[in-house]
């Protein structure tokens, strides 16, 4: 078979499969890389106290939602409310340190707090204290106000934990307050959808009613690019569509010939790079983020496609190419030389490159020879692996939380195809869809 043709048709595998764990113990260097410190201080978070009875359901739903927050954080443990004080304070001056110190709730910092409702507005009074240290103020301190609904009730408590994070992680932010952007059918076509990290207020952004593929969103999280499909020259055939979260429409995006796919973001938001069969071969392209001038930056036998661009350095890009017979990840130059493939161990198929915000690590789906796709990570310079899923369905690609500690990925563990995130160390996985079929997670940089 001709290099050409055998590359086209990995390359059609591959939009085939479009549309279409058990976790090991890490190393040292992993867990330093991640930033996951086995030393977790232990933060209690005591029920909030409602001012009147219709403020029960909301300081309820604040509470347990802080606490989900603040465990999968990575950085924190919870201890359970079954070892709480059975009273709790709702203002630091009814604050008793020492009955929270002792076993077995065992905390260093305490979160607690109150709740006024009126039919017009929430009102939240939110405090940390250091336990260990009660002589010193409060290490946060937040009064939320806002319209007495489950989402706004929930975005403060989503602020109010991230603000806990930011405290006590050194600096580097939390990540309740994102945003996943993924691919569902639920409603008949594969078209973008946005939830919330935890997977709650899932909602359609598109409606194209057609097909819609690997959704990645703008550094600055104004946008998402995808792969849409649009007329083209008389014919209907892949193309780069751009969604606005500021209008909440498509942002106009040129069409080009051939098949054009897999779009991915420039780390200062200026460019776009995407894999584009405009020429003949499908090879990978650089324009700005209007489709203007694109120039391309691959020429080899076989398909190259799903670029990933280091975030940390802007000068690499990790792809996939099946130049050498099956798909593997390379990595190159940002404006294309010195390409070079990252082997791994067991040959197979590697696909669905995915950076670190720390520009270190690669997460990638690597289907071993006789095995099923699973989650890996490797550190990009050192080629160390570790495995983060197995035996549990097909996982793939995975997507990074902006606090490197994170990560989202496409699981059919379940029967059928899921969003599930996990830490990146492979612990707590959880299902955040289950209508439809659901897939090509991405998550958004704040």
């Amino acid at each position: 078979m001709q290099p050409k043709l055998r590359g086209f048709r990995t390359f059609l595998f591959l939009i085939l499969l479009a549309l279409s764990g058990k976790s090991v113990s890490a190393q040292d260097w992993f867990r330093t890389a991640i930033g996951m410190d086995a030393n977790k201080p232990r933060v209690a978070i005591a029920d909030f106290t409602p001012r009147a009875d219709s403020a029960k359901s909301h300081s309820i739903l604040f509470t347990q939602i802080v606490r989900d927050d603040l465990q999968f954080s990575g950085i924190l443990e919870v201890p359970s409310p079954s070892f709480y004080p059975p009273q709790a304070p709702s203002v630091p001056a009814e604050l008793k340190p020492a009955i929270w110190i002792d076993p077995p709730t065992n905390a260093n910092f305490l979160g607690f707090g109150n709740l006024t409702e009126s039919t017009a507005e929430v009102a939240i009074e939110a405090w940390l204290y250091d336990v260990r240290n009660p002589s010193s103020q409060a290490v946060v301190g937040k009064v939320y106000r806002g319209a007495p609904t489950d989402l706004q009730v929930r975005k403060f408590a989503h602020q109010f934990a991230d603000e806990i994070i930011g405290k006590l992680s050194g600096g580097l932010p939390g990540v309740a307050s994102t945003q996943i952007t993924f691919v569902s059918s639920r409603n008949g076509s594969k078209e973008i959808w946005g939830m919330d990290y935890d997977g709650s207020n899932q909602r359609q952004l598109t409606n194209l009613k057609s097909i819609a593929l690997t959704p990645r969103w703008s550094p600055d999280a104004s946008r998402i690019a995808f792969t849409c499909f649009a007329p083209s020259a008389g014919l209907t055939s892949a193309q780069i569509c751009m969604y606005s979260m500021d209008t909440g429409k498509l942002v106009s995006f040129p069409r080009f010939r051939g098949t054009n796919i897999t779009p991915a973001w420039s780390p200062d938001g200026t460019q776009i790079i995407f894999s584009s069969s405009m020429q003949g071969n499908p090879e990978l392209y650089v324009s700005d983020i209007n489709g203007g001038r694109p120039k391309r930056l691959t020429n080899a036998n076989g398909a190259s496609m799903s670029p990933s661009w280091n975030p940390k350095t802007g000068q690499t890009i990790a792809f996939v190419s099946d130049r050498g017979g099956t798909p593997q990840l390379y990595l190159m130059n940002s404006d294309g030389t010195s390409a070079t493939k990252l082997d791994v161990p067991d040959k197979g198929y590697v696909i669905d490159p995915a950076w670190a915000p720390n520009g270190q690590l690669l997460a990638f789906s690597w289907r071993r020879p006789n095995d099923n796709y699973d989650i890996y990570i490797m550190d990009a310079a050192t080629r160390q692996i570790v495995e983060l899923t197995r035996d549990q369905g097909r996982n793939e690609r995975p997507s990074w939380a902006p606090d490197g500690r994170h990560l989202v990925f496409e699981s059919t563990r379940g029967g059928t195809r899921q969003i599930w995130t996990m830490l990146a160390d492979g612990s707590q996985p959880h299902q955040l869809t289950t209508s439809g079929h659901n897939e090509s997670p991405n998550w958004s940089p704040k």
